[in-house]
């Protein structure tokens, strides 16, 4: 009978920490490297200290697996980790803190906004876009801080494909409230005092005063009877139709949101390609060589961006080492066996769905910058679990096939563009963690001359 009895589920070990900060430190200095490391000595569940709170994680394939099942979407949740966020602005819900039915029903209104059609036969007016944020933030012969150079094209992209209007002179006040909110409100590296710091209220004040100004702008066009076919106008039609679902108090969040969202993901991914190909003379030369060649055509369209090899590469090999989506953040509904650990109900998990890109078991010489890895008969990136630059499960980023073309599209135009060098030549990336993850601000390229 002995041997018929389960095995007793286990508490998962607590990863050693310093003293009083625990692992606070380790974590804010390289998260990627922390999960990694912590998997390979503790196995795929363990619980780390940070400062007064000890979290519950899981790690691996095994957490990314385990994030698409029906027991990995019954058994997590995410409103904890979001609820400050939404406190903060007054609302009830936002799409990144619900789950199950509203999640599925915020996600349906947003989904069209957020996909390719939105950007279907708009590619020559993006190229445009684009050219105009390269002409005023690129200038020959400076010295161009490249995250904040990104950033605005990023708005400016955003905003007038997505929603009709590019609120460039609200990006810093963007930043510092994200920048806030995440360290403060929702991973908790910072004291919740430091939101009275004067700068992030003049901030809120901001984002809150362009909130407004959007929802004046889409009840104005509601009453003539254009509402766009647009992000907002189907944010802005679901609130007419079915506040029950998008309330009045969610709206500026809601409205907001995508700057907030693209913001920083797709600017510290850029950034991070912008470093990858300038320190990989061989990278550099493929990449400007599929550049010319794909404006050298009269147009270009989804296929044409879906065949960049080289530069599609590059993005990828850029996202696996760069990942912004380092891990997940939950709360256990219940309490559920994890790879034979126990894992207690109201726990606040960490889930390492980022870990597989540094191993060699799935991506062999995980440190070298290959971005021939993604390309058949190799497709290391196929194995299941292995690769999670969107993260996993219902969360998966809701913007990830837009920033498919989004992306190659800005990288092709940048490098055909513009002949751009490390500056010092020398130069070896410095990375951040805050509010997300990506190259230190004061990253920089020289403009050494115009190419096309």
């Amino acid at each position: 009978m002995d041997a018929l009895s389960p095995t007793p589920l286990r508490d998962p070990p607590l990863v050693h920490g310093a003293p009083i900060v625990g692992s606070a430190f380790d974590i804010a200095r390289d998260p990627a490297r922390f999960f990694v490391n912590a998997y390979r000595k503790y196995g795929p569940a363990f619980r780390v200290k940070v400062f007064n709170n000890t979290y519950g994680c899981i790690a691996g394939v095994e957490a990314a697996n385990f994030l698409t099942t029906r027991e990995g979407r019954e058994s997590l949740r995410s409103k904890e980790f979001w609820q400050g966020l939404v406190d903060e602005y007054g609302a009830s819900r936002t799409l990144t803190g619900v789950d199950g039915d509203i999640h599925q029903k915020l996600r349906g209104v947003m989904r069209r906004g957020y996909s390719r059609e939105a950007i279907a036969g708009r590619y020559d007016e993006l190229v445009t876009i684009t050219d105009r944020a390269i002409a005023r933030d690129w200038k020959v012969g400076a010295n161009i801080p490249v995250v904040t150079a990104l950033q605005y094209m990023v708005v400016e992209q955003l905003g007038d494909i997505l929603t009709g209007a590019a609120p460039l002179e609200y990006v810093k006040d963007i930043r510092t409230n994200i920048l806030y909110i995440l360290n403060c409100l929702v991973t908790r590296q910072r004291p919740k005092f430091l939101l009275w710091d004067p700068r992030y209220q003049r901030a809120k004040a901001r984002v809150n005063e362009l909130g407004q100004s959007m929802i004046a702008d889409m009840e104005s066009r509601a009453a003539r009877g254009e509402l766009p076919a647009n992000l907002l106008g189907d944010i802005f039609r679901t609130h007419q139709q079915h506040p029950e679902l998008i309330p009045a108090s969610d709206l500026v969040l809601t409205l907001t949101g995508p700057y907030v969202a693209g913001l920083d993901t797709v600017a510290n991914t850029t950034s991070s390609f912008v470093y990858r190909a300038l320190k990989h003379p061989e990278v550099l030369a493929r990449v400007q060589a599929e550049a010319d060649a794909l404006f050298a055509k009269p147009s270009i369209d989804e296929a044409d961006l879906m065949a960049l090899q080289a530069i599609n590469g590059c993005i990828n090999e850029t996202m696996r080492l760069h990942p912004i989506a380092v891990a997940q953040m939950r709360t256990a509904t219940k309490d559920f066996d994890f790879q034979g650990y126990r894992m207690r109900e109201g726990e606040m998990l960490f889930i390492g769905t980022s870990v597989p890109h540094f191993m060699a078991e799935y991506f062999p010489d995980p440190e070298k910058f290959d971005i021939d890895r993604y390309e058949k008969p190799r497709a290391e990136h196929l194995r299941p679990g292995v690769y999670s630059p969107f993260g996993r499960g219902p969360h998966t980023c809701l913007g990830k096939t837009i920033a498919d073309m989004l992306m190659p599209l800005s990288m092709a135009r940048l490098f055909h563009k513009l002949d751009l060098e490390l500056s010092p030549p020398g130069y070896v990336l410095k990375t951040k963690t805050a509010p997300t993850p990506g190259p230190s601000m004061k990253f920089q390229v020289k403009v050494r001359g115009v190419r096309k």
